[in-house]
Formats: C-alpha cells, structure tokens, sequence
C-alpha cells in the first residue's frame, strides 16, 4: 500500500508533466523530425499536441518505408505547427487494436488528443500537404 506521502509526490509529478506539455504547446514547439511511439506514450503524444499526426508504419510494408522520408520533410517544415509521431504496429498492437488499424501506412491526425481524421495508404507529398493545410486553417 502506498503512502500519502508517495501519492501526494506522484500527483505533483503528474501535475508538473502536464504543466510543462502545456507549456510546450503552447509555445508551439512541435519537433522537426516524428517521434517514436509506444503503446504508452501516444495518448499523452496525442493530447500534448495542438495537431498531431501519427504514422502507422511496419518495418516490412514497402509503403511505409517509401512514406517515411515525406514525413520526415513535412515534420521539418511544419514544426511549431504539427507535431509528428511514428508507432510500429508490431511492436505496439495495443494502440493498433484500438484504433483499428487494418492497412498501413495509416496516418492518424489528431486536434489537442481528438481523432479527427485518418489518412490510410501511400500518398504523394503536395496531396499530404494539401491535406495538413487544411488542418491547420480549420484548427489554428
């Protein structure tokens, strides 16, 4: 059984994460380059995040090898705008299972941790940024 002392810690923790990614979205400051993801960091990926895409890719899918290098530019250009998150199916079927993830690649486009859209298939870069326009205009 845990202490108050140790509950009360772990709420100040929890309190400090949430300041700080509140802080950093604020700022707009969404990376330059996707982040790993993992079953246990996409949700607070997702919320921290005024607008978030995240790439379901498999190391073994064609597609999601050929789309990695378009999002690696449109995380650059877009950054303080969009932040961009890559999740291996494989490694994490839970988050997959949830989301339903039958296809990749699948792009899972996220407003402040609502999902808003998915992009399912390879798509050429300017249709990608056609798309990510229209985001930031409806949800800036």
């Amino acid at each position: 059984m845990r202490s108050e002392e140790d509950i009360e810690l772990t709420q100040l923790r929890m309190r400090r994460i949430a300041k700080l990614m509140k802080k950093d979205q604020d700022d707009n400051t969404a990376p330059d380059h996707p982040i790993v993801l993992t079953d246990s960091s996409f949700d607070e990926f997702a919320k921290s995040n005024k607008l978030a895409v995240i790439d379901c890719w498999a190391s073994w899918c064609g597609p999601c090898i050929m789309m990695a290098p378009t999002l690696d530019t449109l995380a650059s250009e877009y950054k303080g705008k969009i932040a961009f998150g890559k999740l291996n199916v494989d490694e994490n079927p839970s988050t997959s299972s949830r989301f339903g993830i039958m296809s990749i690649p699948t792009l899972l486009i996220f407003n402040g941790g609502e999902l808003i859209d998915r992009i399912v298939g390879a798509y050429p870069p300017q249709i990608l940024k056609t798309k990510l326009e229209a985001y930031l205009t409806k949800y800036s």
